[in-house]
């Protein structure tokens, strides 16, 4: 590789990295130690990016960090608050203690290990240790406890670390789409503004270039890779679309819900009840994607039975019955 090409880092792998940074320290890191630390920005400082690049990327994570929920506090020179040259960025640890009046059942305490037990030391990545060990050798405490925050279990599609960077670089994306009941994808070009899960499933939403309106794509139905153009938008656009797209989900949820018949104490009983209401000792439950939820119902096989409607009785029927067609010769 050329000694002046940038290194392309997984942006999510850098705010990983970052908020590890961040919360192992009491004291708080500066900008430049965070620059030449930090595994994400340390290699595109080694590469040849810019001071001003490097600069612009930090502060565009800690916005969306701050977005997500993470409590990056500042601490500047007491004697002048406004001067930021020197300042240094933490994450408290406190905010992340829970409150003295909450217990666990042992019960739940058991759950919380299993879950604890997707996370290791071991996930923490070498260049992060690595930055951890940099920022030590400064004479900076660093909290031992720390982690790594990188689950051993994907979840996500491989179109969401894409979609994540044009969000990230406010950049149009295109990538083809297949829906239900068509054999041939479709090319979208979209303004991404935000990835919302729903129903334990990855949307983005954004604004179709080709209609000139906002819609919500699966990431499941994207076909082969997404494409992140040099076309721009303006920021500002993304201001609130999390909460814009999760909203037209509950929407369309609301629009569309189905009685059941669930037989008790089975696997489709745990998960739908979660999701619906009691009618009459049958479970109403609401959905968005008729053939995502035909998907799901034909997955619980008898235990579960479909009274209406009748169009997402048919897909369910008609997947099970291509299951017995498959396997109608197995002994």
């Amino acid at each position: 590789m050329p000694a002046n090409a940038i290194v392309r880092n997984p942006p999510e792998e850098r705010l990983v990295n970052l908020v590890v940074a961040l919360m192992a320290t009491e004291q708080g890191l500066t900008k430049e130690t965070i620059l030449g630390s930090v595994a994400g920005y340390r290699e595109q400082a080694e590469s040849g990016a810019s001071k001003d690049a490097l600069e612009k990327m930090f502060e565009r994570d800690k916005e969306n960090l701050r977005a997500l929920g993470v409590p990056i506090e500042t601490i500047g020179d007491w004697a002048d608050p406004d001067d930021l040259r020197e300042a240094r960025y933490r994450v408290p640890t406190a905010e992340y203690e829970l409150p003295a009046d909450i217990s666990f059942t042992p019960a739940e305490l058991a759950l919380l290990n299993l879950a604890g037990g997707v996370w290791s030391e071991s996930s923490l990545s070498a260049d992060a240790r690595s930055g951890l060990r940099k920022i030590r050798a400064l004479g900076i405490p660093v909290d031992e406890p720390i982690i790594g925050f990188s689950p051993r279990i994907s979840v996500r599609e491989p179109s969401f670390a894409p979609l994540q960077r044009a969000i990230e670089q406010t950049k149009v994306a295109r990538f083809s789409y297949l829906k239900p009941g068509e054999t041939v994808a479709r090319l979208r070009r979209i303004r991404p503004l935000a990835l919302v899960e729903y129903e334990a499933r990855w949307h983005v939403y954004g604004i179709d270039l080709d209609i000139s309106a906002e819609r919500t794509f699966l990431l499941t139905r994207i076909v082969g890779t997404v494409e992140v153009t040099r076309e721009s938008f303006p920021r500002e656009l993304r201001d609130g679309a999390g909460e814009r797209a999760l909203a037209g989900l509950d929407d369309v949820a609301r629009q569309n819900s189905a009685l059941l018949e669930v037989t008790p104490g089975t696997e489709a009983a745990l998960r739908l009840r979660r999701r619906g209401a009691s009618v009459d000792q049958r479970l109403r439950v609401p959905f968005v994607d008729l053939h995502i939820f035909a998907d799901e119902l034909a997955s619980y096989g008898p235990e579960v039975r479909v009274v209406e409607p009748a169009v997402l009785r048919d897909e369910v029927i008609a997947r099970l019955e291509a299951v017995a067609r498959v396997h109608g010769g197995a002994s």
